[in-house]
């Protein structure tokens, strides 16, 4: 019979602290708006597996590995059979910049794996689908979104008390703006809040494929690039608000949902290799330029490591990338470490004709946006001038060709199992 165990650590740092998701002189956060969480189930079936969830906008592919590498060899599993979910908060600690912060936050991860294991007992499960709108496509003429609230409903066996509810969401966890200065893990931190005062449970929440999707509330004294239009509401109360849609879409659901104990657990991985061109020093004068005239960005040094790249005559750049699947009885949460577009998880949904098919981004670490093919050719801050800020982040210069959606879709599905 498949196991659960559950438990959660605090992982709010002391500030202040360097913070990451912005584009603005002083990056430090000074306050604690509330509380930062990392999460960890540990399922057992055949094999034992570890979802981890973290509020932080993401870590390096390398960071995250070396944390994955520590919770595998704490509980007992081999590397793939541990995911990491980031929230992708723009209101928490930049772990590269922070080193002190990122040993800590492993310690107290590791942690609460082996908690989690020690805590193992049956569980029965099911799935559901709400709908909800708590986002807007920003990008221009778009107006693809994917509104199912996957929710996971885990109930202990002897008890027939809910364990444990798992949300999936898709919108940017950013309400907050650039002018907050406070460690927030955003919206995330609502709707946990309020469904755990309801069930009397913990909630994790996993963020879907958002990197086109903007909250449909924010919270600013501004009005950024990513809240513009009638679409989007200025509010005080922003993540209460997107917190009170998630709830009431979802309550009704997870009351409905009958749980199954002839159920399973199995996680894996396949990866693919895909590349990015280099691009002359001319044509990086082009991009820099349209960066700094729309949003201000300084693409100095990513033109210097352009310029260096042409010089030792690299003129592609190759990414493997990891594609890691959990399947929990009928569902499957199906991650990359890029900020995916929408689009992807509608894909992917239709061609394997399985609402319940939920492909995510932000799972493993945090790289660069994945445009569709259509969004690729439209460029802007997603395709190329986001670039310019995190480059050294994701070990390339420039996006990943534009036939790269379709190869990697392709790719997830014909893997699913």
């Amino acid at each position: 019979m498949l196991q659960l165990g559950y438990a959660e650590a605090d992982i709010t740092p002391i500030v202040p602290v360097e913070t990451i998701g912005f584009n603005k002189e002083d990056n430090n956060a000074y306050g604690v708006l509330k509380p930062l969480l990392a999460q960890v189930s540990v399922w057992s079936d055949t094999d034992l597996c570890c979802l981890i969830t973290i509020d932080s906008i993401g870590f390096k592919k390398e960071l995250c590995d070396s944390l994955r590498k520590r919770v595998c060899e704490a509980i007992g599993t081999s590397f793939d059979k541990v995911m990491v979910c980031f929230s992708h908060c723009h209101s928490a600690p930049n772990a590269d910049a922070v080193p002190e912060y990122y040993r800590m936050l492993c310690d107290k991860v590791e942690a609460a794996a082996i908690q989690a294991k020690e805590r193992l007992s049956a569980v029965c499960t099911g799935w559901g689908n709400a709908h909800v709108t708590i986002g807007v496509n920003r990008r221009e003429g778009n107006q693809n979104l994917d509104n199912r609230l996957g929710i996971l409903k885990i109930c202990d066996v002897e008890s027939g008390s809910i364990k444990l509810i798992l949300l999936r969401v898709t919108a940017h966890c950013n309400a907050l703006k650039r002018d907050n200065d406070m460690i927030s893990p955003d919206y995330f931190g609502d709707i946990r809040d309020v469904l755990k005062a309801h069930y009397q449970c913990p909630i994790m929440v996993i963020q879907g494929a958002a990197g086109n999707i903007a909250p449909k509330y924010f919270k600013s004294k501004e009005t950024p690039i990513d809240a513009r239009g009638e679409q989007f509401i200025r509010s005080e109360t922003a993540l209460e608000d997107i917190a009170q849609e998630v709830y009431k879409q979802a309550v009704p659901v997870i009351d409905k949902i009958e749980v199954k104990c002839d159920t399973f657990a199995n996680m894996y991985s396949k990866s693919i290799t895909l590349y990015a061109e280099v691009p002359t020093y001319e044509q990086a004068c082009v991009v820099a330029k349209e960066a700094m005239d729309n949003c201000g960005i300084d693409g100095t040094d990513w033109l210097a490591e352009v310029s260096r790249l042409n010089s030792i005559g690299i003129k592609t750049q190759e990414e493997t990338v990891e594609v890691q699947y959990l399947q929990i009885g009928e569902g499957c949460l199906c991650g990359v470490p890029h900020e995916i577009m929408v689009e992807f998880a509608i894909n992917t949904m239709e061609r394997c004709q399985d609402e319940f098919f939920y492909f995510n981004g932000y799972t493993n670490g945090c790289l660069s946006y994945f445009p569709t093919e259509e969004e690729f050719d439209l460029g802007g801050y997603e395709v190329y001038w986001s670039m310019l800020l995190y480059y050294s982040y994701f070990n390339r210069v420039f996006p990943l060709v534009r036939e790269s959606a379709e190869k990697l879709i392709d790719f997830v599905v014909n893997n699913k199992q």
